[in-house]
């Protein structure tokens, strides 16, 4: 064999070891080669169906590949958050977790997922609950309904959608913590509980702001509170409910984006990053707010401690109230 062949296959063996070395990080540099698909626990056209095609559009154009946001409804978002479960961690299959998602864990006796095993990505964005009255209603503020209530026992009406969602259950929640003895009438949809309040059957209702934007704005509802913490950035004139007479009252509902377990950290990394690009520009910052959130990134540690807390919580207030398992 002469120097000439030995130095070729030399030259050969070096660049095969240098391709082997370099693989695995050029690999993850370029994730997404592919499509990836985010799984909703939703039909189409509500909150989290809209923020999360924004977030999608922005995604796409951002990684050159398509984002897909595909519709998995089902009782207590099990269809939705089996298939990205099940799915290869490999980044191309992630799924929307919510505080529907907590509620879920504390609802079912038994759940065919764990969702703290869950690898969080990131919060996408939050959102209130708002408690409105009727147009022409004598309580000018939340206190004033809490003081007609603890006047007279058992008279007043909330009304909330169906047993065991977010707003029956910040409903229950209010109840609870303001220590009042009044009845919660759940009703099958939104518009439903909007009618109740218009007849006079309930005197206040508990919902999400966009299911009551339209009676707000023709001024047939009047809000009186919003269930955050602190005053929502998109409403600061409106009261919240701590500051209405029950201390330390919080309700935010949140939607985030998860992925399976075991999905590289590169990739988590790298679509934490995108997507607190895209949250903060301002033109989605405006579309969010245009459906009541306020478009908000996270670590997933912050997430996935959002998530046991809400746990915890709706775990208390569904057994204060004697909601059956599922």
């Amino acid at each position: 064999m002469t120097s000439k062949w030995v130095r070729t296959l030399a030259g050969a063996a070096c660049a095969a070891l240098l391709s082997l070395t370099l693989a695995p990080s050029s690999a993850q540099a370029k994730w997404p080669e592919k499509p990836v698909r985010i799984v909703l626990p939703f039909g189409p056209g509500g909150v989290a169906d809209v923020t999360a095609r924004i977030l999608a559009d922005r995604l796409s154009k951002k990684f050159g590949q398509q984002v897909v946001i595909e519709n998995m409804p089902g009782p207590g978002g099990i269809n939705a958050a089996r298939a990205v479960v099940q799915a290869p961690p490999d980044g191309y299959t992630m799924g929307l977790v919510t505080n529907g998602t907590a509620i879920s864990v504390a609802a079912f006796n038994h759940l065919p997922f764990d969702p703290t095993q869950f690898q969080m990505v990131s919060t996408i964005g939050l959102f209130d609950l708002v408690f409105a009255v009727k147009g022409d209603s004598p309580y000018k503020s939340l206190k004033d309904f809490i003081d007609a209530a603890k006047a007279s026992p058992g008279k007043l009406n909330i009304a909330t959608i169906s047993v065991g969602g977010t707003q029956n259950l910040g409903g229950e929640l209010f109840k609870s913590s303001a220590n009042l003895n009044v009845v919660i009438v759940p009703y099958k949809n939104s518009p439903d509980v909007v009618v109740s309040v218009l007849r006079n059957d309930a005197q206040i209702l508990v919902e999400f702001p966009p299911a009551v934007a339209g009676q707000v704005k023709d001024g047939k509802l009047r809000v009186l509170a919003i269930s955050s913490a602190k005053r929502s950035p998109l409403e600061p004139n409106i009261p919240t409910v701590a500051e209405s007479g029950v201390p330390g009252f919080e309700v935010t509902s949140w939607n985030g984006i998860f992925a399976p377990k075991g999905t590289p950290k590169a990739v988590v990394d790298a679509m934490n990053a995108a997507i607190r690009e895209v949250v903060a520009m301002p033109d989605v910052k405006a579309a969010y707010a245009k459906v009541g959130v306020i478009a908000q990134a996270s670590t997933p540690d912050e997430l996935m401690a959002r998530l046991k807390s809400d746990i915890t919580k709706w775990t208390a207030v569904i057994d204060k109230a004697g909601i059956p398992k599922k």
